[in-house]
C-alpha cells in the first residue's frame, strides 16, 4: 500500500536544484608533502655537518643550536600547512548563493544569500588589480577569495558576475533536453 507521501518524496529528490556556479578556493602552497621531507632532510644534513665542524672546533654548543633551528624551520612549515586546510565554497543555484568558509581549525561558517538581492563588490588598487571582493546582500557584506591573488581574482569575478545573472534570468526552458 503506497500513500501520497511517498511519491512527493521521491519527486523531490529527483528535481535538485542545478548548480549554475560552483567553486572550492584553497590557499595555494607550493611545497607538498614531498618536497617537505626533502627540505626538511637537506636542512638537517646541513645542520648537523656543520654542528659536527663546530664539534671538531671545540664549540659543542653551537651543534644544539644547529638542532634548534632545524626544529623552528620544521615547526613554520607545519603551521604553514595547517592554515592550508582552510577552504572557501561558493554555490550559486537559481534559487540561492551559498558560501561555506571551513577555518584551519576545522571550524564551519555559512552563508545563504537569494542571489536575486546579491551585489557583488571590489576594492581594487590602480598598481595592484582586485585586492578584496565583497558579497553584500541586505545590508550584511562578506569578503569572499581570500586566497586568490589579483588576476585570479579578475576572472573569478567575471565568472561570478556571470552565474548571478544566469540566476537572476531564471530557469530557461529548452525542449531539446
Amino acid at each position: 500500500m503506497s500513500t501520497g507521501n511517498e511519491i512527493e518524496r521521491k519527486g523531490s529528490e529527483d528535481q535538485r536544484e542545478v548548480q549554475i556556479f560552483s567553486a572550492l578556493l584553497t590557499p595555494h602552497r607550493s611545497l607538498n608533502r614531498t618536497g617537505f621531507l626533502a627540505v626538511m632532510l637537506f636542512l638537517s644534513v646541513v645542520s648537523f655537518v656543520t654542528g659536527l665542524a663546530f664539534l671538531m672546533m671545540g664549540a659543542w654548543p653551537v651543534l644544539g643550536f644547529f638542532g634548534l633551528d632545524v626544529l623552528v624551520i620544521w615547526w613554520a612549515f607545519k603551521a604553514n600547512f595547517r592554515a592550508a586546510r582552510a577552504s572557501e565554497e561558493i554555490v550559486v543555484t537559481l534559487s540561492e548563493l551559498r558560501v561555506r568558509r571551513i577555518s584551519d581549525c576545522g571550524q564551519i561558517v555559512e552563508w545563504t544569500f537569494n542571489p536575486l538581492w546579491v551585489r557583488l563588490d571590489m576594492e581594487i588598487d590602480e598598481d595592484f588589480g582586485i585586492e578584496h571582493l565583497y558579497l553584500i546582500s541586505r545590508g550584511h557584506q562578506i569578503q569572499i577569495a581570500r586566497f586568490l591573488g589579483p588576476n585570479e581574482k579578475a576572472s573569478f569575478y567575471k565568472g561570478l558576475v556571470e552565474a548571478l545573472n544566469a540566476a537572476k534570468r531564471g530557469p530557461t526552458y529548452n525542449p531539446i533536453t
